[in-house]
């Protein structure tokens, strides 16, 4: 049986957020009209480093776009800025910070267009609304001998959204990348690893926070990295 948007919605709405692996996301992104998604994985390769990091790290690529949803579709809109306040994000926040564009080709590849439909189907059964603004960032972590990759350097946080969709491409010669959920008194409501391609979580940022630990190489002469697809909903 089919993934149900309305049966993590319902999950989402009672606990702030729901994790669902790979055998299930996969044929419902199929059943949405991905193909090729080794294709769609193989663009991480080519991601910009992001030169935003105040921690002084390279150890970050990425690539970003906007896009609205409404009744009528998917469209993406003009390439601008990424913004968060400081009240969301303490280490990178206040500043208006440009990232390359995701290529036009991954922005409407059928593995994209069928992950941001299945997530648009349950955030907006969890709370309909008829405009979503969709911010959506390629992200590759890396991490060599004595550099810890960190995927989110700015620890457990809230993106300043309404809901986030995180989904694995691929972990290559890691270990850790443990996802935390807590809720706004700091207290845990649960952790996982996001270990096989098409693993994902939804998430409610509203009312709890997130963060992911640092990753390091399990082999330290083999290259190490972890590539997530992160697509943020803002009712618009």
């Amino acid at each position: 049986m089919l993934l149900d948007p309305a049966e993590i919605a319902a999950v989402i709405a009672a606990d702030g957020f729901d994790r669902r692996n790979s055998d299930v996301i996969e044929p419902a992104l199929a059943a949405r009209g991905m193909v090729d998604f080794a294709g769609f994985a193989e663009s991480w390769n080519d991601l910009g480093v992001d030169l935003f990091m105040a921690d002084g790290g390279r150890y970050r690529r990425r690539r970003h776009a906007v896009f609205n949803r409404t009744v009528f579709g998917l469209k993406r809109q003009p390439h601008r800025a990424h913004f968060q306040s400081r009240d969301y994000n303490s280490l990178n926040g206040g500043v208006a910070r440009w990232f390359d564009p995701v290529k036009d080709d991954i922005a409407a590849h059928p593995a994209l267009l069928a992950a941001l439909d299945l997530s648009h189907e349950i955030f907006n059964a969890v709370s309909p609304h008829p405009l979503w603004e969709i911010e959506l960032h390629q992200f590759r972590i890396t991490a060599a001998p004595g550099e810890e990759g960190r995927p989110t350097p700015e620890g457990m946080h809230r993106d300043g959204v309404d809901y986030v969709m995180v989904m694995l491409i691929r972990r290559e010669n890691i270990e850790s990348g443990v996802t935390g959920i807590a809720d706004c008194n700091g207290a845990s409501l649960g952790s996982f690893t996001l270990a096989q391609p098409m693993d994902a979580t939804f998430v409610d940022d509203r009312r709890v926070f997130h963060g992911v630990t640092p990753i390091v190489p399990v082999d330290p002469v083999l290259p190490a990295w972890r590539d997530v697809l992160v697509a943020t909903f803002r009712r618009g």
